[in-house]
């Protein structure tokens, strides 16, 4: 159903619920043609007042209403497209109501609906609606009891949260299982499955002694992918008693692999619903960057129990709260089990290459947002990833000790409750006895703030100044911004030996936070002999953007000796970001495109530096993706940011062919077979990177042939996909499309690896062009109804295929726009994810900026858009 007139929710008009939920009960009553649902809500009235009873709800069949078991005449209630009204109630009572849904047809994938054979749910954030009329916000917390009756032979598994505590057959081959959660909860974290499903079993034993019972539920064809998830699994409960104090409460854990999902996975109390990519992992089919997002993914959704769960947020303003929090617990969990500085360069990119846009797009908005049209659209970076780098600069004020008290203190305190990011901050300043009100200043502000550094020396008094300066643009609905407090690690390098010098802000330590308040401020060091190389934002301490005039020496240097594994790469990244932009000013000019010796030398350098480990190595030798390009300038030409980094590829690639030839081939084993283990992981990541270099020279047949040949042999998915994407990449049509139909016919009964079959063409802008990816969408293996398969098809070419999305003629944004408008009709919230690279507009010449505002006239223009894509579509037109 679609809202002609959506209306602006704001912040400040919250109030309290009228009413407590003091109780549900739930009957599921599941058929082939639809599920009768019948509530039973034990209501109190909470507000001292006497006005009407209100309950969302969206497109339910209302059979039966009564209170108290007295049904209601119809002139007692009244129903429209969004709620159920009852004027007059008593102060305590019982709602009972039957409503008739159709989940064979829900293909929003919100509230109940089937995928394939299997019925499931996705309630958050306001989808409970869509099942039964309810009180549908996350304030309102209640203990669920669920009876779940279906077909024997086609739903032997009926899950849902808690613990089962009845179950028995039923006439006519019918079966029930009933389950009760202990915990209050919203009804945005209820969960329901009913399927013929495979599970694997395993156990945990708590701290306190006590076993927990895992289990893994999938498809029987999936019955081979579970064992990974299974580990992640454990090794999270594990980290979490051990870092966070943190115990599960039930006495039995679930996830469940559904493969029609919109979201990664989803933190239902005791029964987790996974998107089937996220969770199903064996080692011929998972490459190793899946098996790393599995194993944070099955962590977040599991850190989710105490925050998210337990403690819950008050109204979806607050949804960082959860958000954020249990993004940096999952990063903190990853950088424990894999490599902490890889970890970090990994978020920053996503940072910097995509929250960064989203500041300074259309959609910008705070971490804690102060209205919303659409709650679906507000499931952002800035909310998830800018969130965590508020909790990890929380973290860095604070010390490891102080941040796990506070921590203590914010579970203990409100376990049980819906409360707000004003409650954690409050919990951080009661530990440290710090006044933190500036620092909320990150809630409560968008956009990226900039901090200009420049520095001084003065010899004779042998002085080092660092003068910062800080301001943040305008964003929608903020033209001026407070300044914020920031923290800023840093160092100083002695410039002739590379040492790190100890400061005496830092008591002798050579890494020290500098605590950035004001507009304006100086930071002076005594007893500095010569003038040092400033090592600043250490471990991206905080996300701003910070400029610095560095030479193109000092870049070098910092590579070569900063002890800061972050900022010896962001180093390479300022200094390849140089280079690039210069071409490109270059090509814009006419001018020969050449890339400066020291710059090759410099990663041929790096490549030869035995020190740095090879999962390092990897991240040191990659080039600042186009997207990024894009991001940083002021009015992007895609082809010449295109031509000018193939153009570095190429230098690289040819004058350095014998050293990534000697690389790959040490690095590379005949019979790799999938170890897990951090080193080998780093062998193929580096590897892999090689290779990708390596098919960047103009004769690329010795690197085809090296691909071909991995193509060929590899016993992994890491191998196979990298040498499948470098020899699509190879510019040779004909051996590209050789090796994808190879590939295809391999995996094809396997929807994940076929999800990567789609994205390795459709993101490669040397082989897909609109053409390409219009046949990929008559592909036997494409279903628009599949998010996943949009997300690596359509997806995968708006937002990678740069070169191929914003064609000149306009064609790329007329195609996103056609299937934006199609899928809005059935799944709202893809269709409005879709939508990001039209917003970004504003990046781009005026004639691409008139084309794709044309495209956003035109969606706009359609009778009854959903309010996820009208929201956007209004905030990013002029």
């Amino acid at each position: 159903m679609k809202e002609a007139s959506p209306r602006t929710i704001y912040l400040k008009d919250y109030t309290p619920p009228a009413f407590d939920v003091e109780h549900i009960d739930l009957c599921f009553r599941l058929f082939e043609d639809g599920a009768e649902v019948v509530s039973e809500l034990r209501l109190k009235r909470c507000d001292g007042g006497n006005g009407p009873l209100v309950l969302d709800g969206e497109e339910l069949e209302l059979r039966e209403l009564s209170i108290d078991g007295r049904i209601l005449a119809s002139a007692e209630y009244s129903v429209d497209d969004e709620s159920l009204t009852i004027p007059v109630v008593p102060e305590h009572f019982v709602l009972r109501c039957v409503t008739w849904i159709n989940p064979q047809d829900n293909k929003r994938l919100e509230g109940l609906y089937k995928s394939s054979t299997m019925f499931c749910t996705q309630c958050e954030a306001e989808g409970f609606r869509r099942i039964t009329y309810y009180l549908d916000r996350p304030d309102v917390m209640s203990v669920f009891r669920t009876r779940i009756e279906a077909d024997k032979s086609l739903y032997p598994v009926l899950l849902s949260n808690g613990n089962p505590v009845e179950q028995g057959d039923l006439d006519g081959g019918r079966h029930f299982v009933t389950w009760e959660d202990p915990f209050r909860k919203p009804c945005y974290l209820f969960a329901l499955v009913a399927g013929d499903l495979y599970v694997q079993e395993d156990s945990f034993m708590r701290a306190s002694g006590n076993p927990v019972a895992l289990k893994i539920y999938v498809d029987h064809k999936n019955s081979d992918k579970c064992d990974y998830a299974l580990d992640a699994l454990k090794r999270s409960m594990r980290w979490d008693e051990e870092v966070y104090g943190r115990e599960y409460d039930l006495d039995i854990f679930m996830i469940v692999a559904v493969d029609d999902f919109n979201m990664g996975a989803m933190e239902n109390k005791g029964l987790n619903i996974f998107n089937s990519s996220c969770v199903l992992a064996k080692p011929d089919a998972t490459t190793d960057a899946a098996y790393q997002r599995i194993e944070a993914i099955v962590a977040h959704e599991y850190f989710h129990n105490w925050s998210g769960n337990r403690v819950t947020c008050r109204d979806w303003f607050q949804l960082s709260l959860k958000e954020g929090f249990t993004v940096y617990r999952d990063s903190q969990f990853s950088a424990d089990m894999n490599s902490a500085g890889v970890k970090r360069i990994d978020d920053v990119n996503l940072l910097r290459t995509a929250q960064f846009a989203e500041d300074a797009g259309p959609m910008s908005h705070p971490v804690r947002p102060s209205s919303f049209m659409e709650i679906s659209n507000f499931y952002t970076l800035t909310v998830y990833e800018k969130g965590a780098e508020v909790v990890r600069m929380y973290h860095t004020l604070l010390g490891d000790e102080l941040f796990r008290q506070g921590c203590d203190v914010y579970f203990e305190r409100f376990d049980g409750q819906a409360v707000t990011t004003d409650d954690f901050a409050a919990c951080m300043a009661e530990v440290s006895g710090r006044d933190l009100c500036q620092f909320k200043r990150w809630y409560e502000q968008g956009g990226t703030p900039r901090v200009q550094v420049t520095s001084n020396y003065d010899a004779e008094k042998q002085q080092y100044i660092l003068n910062f300066q800080q301001s943040c643009p305008p964003t929608p609905g903020q033209d001026q911004k407070q300044p914020f407090h920031i923290p800023i690690e840093l160092g100083l390098l002695d410039a002739e030996t590379g040492q790190p010098l100890p400061l005496e802000q830092a008591g002798g330590a050579t890494t020290w936070v500098y605590e950035l308040k004001d507009a304006i401020e100086s930071l002076v060091f005594n007893g500095i002999a010569r003038e040092p190389v400033p090592s600043l934002l250490r471990g991206f301490s905080a996300p701003v953007k910070l400029s610095y005039d560095y030479s193109d020496e000092q870049l070098v240097f910092l590579m070569r000796h900063d002890e800061d594994s972050f900022n010896r790469w962001d180093a390479g990244q300022r200094l390849a970001l140089r280079v690039i932009q210069n071409l490109v000013s270059d090509a814009l000019s006419g001018k020969e495109l050449v890339v400066p010796e020291f710059f090759v030398e410099t990663y041929r350098s790096v490549l030869k530096n035995a020190s740095i480990d090879k999962a390092m190595l990897s991240k040191l030798l990659m080039l600042p993706a186009e997207s990024y390009l894009i991001e940083l300038a002021d009015c992007a030409d895609v082809d010449a940011i295109h031509a000018a980094r193939k153009v570095v590829r190429k230098a690289l690639a040819e004058s350095m062919k014998e050293d990534l030839l000697a690389a790959y081939r040490e690095n590379h084993l005949e019979t790799d077979t999938v170890d897990l283990g951090f080193d080998a992981m780093s062998a193929r990541a580096l590897k892999n990177m090689l290779l990708a270099l390596l098919m960047g020279a103009q004769d690329k047949t010795d690197a085809l042939a090296l691909a071909q040949k991995q193509f060929e042999s590899a016993a992994n998915m890491t191998d196979e996909i990298g040498a499948l994407s470098a020899i699509v990449s190879s510019g040779d049509r004909a051996a590209g499309q050789a090796a994808l139909d190879r590939f295809y016919k391999k995996w094809k009964d396997d929807a994940q690896v076929v999800e990567l079959w789609f994205s390795v063409q459709s993101a490669n802008s040397e082989f897909a062009d609109l053409s390409h990816i219009k046949a990929l969408m008559q592909h036997e293996a494409f279903q628009i109804t599949n998010p996943n398969k949009v997300r690596s098809v359509i997806g995968a070419f708006c937002n990678q295929n740069l070169q191929g999305f914003h064609q000149q003629d306009g064609s790329g944004y007329e195609f996103l726009a056609d299937r934006v408008i199609e899928l809005d009709g059935m799944n709202p919230q893809i269709a409005s994810r879709l939508l990001s690279p039209l917003t970004r507009w504003r990046k781009f010449d005026e004639s691409r900026q008139s084309m794709m505002q044309a495209q956003l006239k035109r969606i706009f223009a359609q009778g009854n858009l959903s309010k996820d894509v009208r929201e956007v579509v209004e905030k990013s037109l002029p």
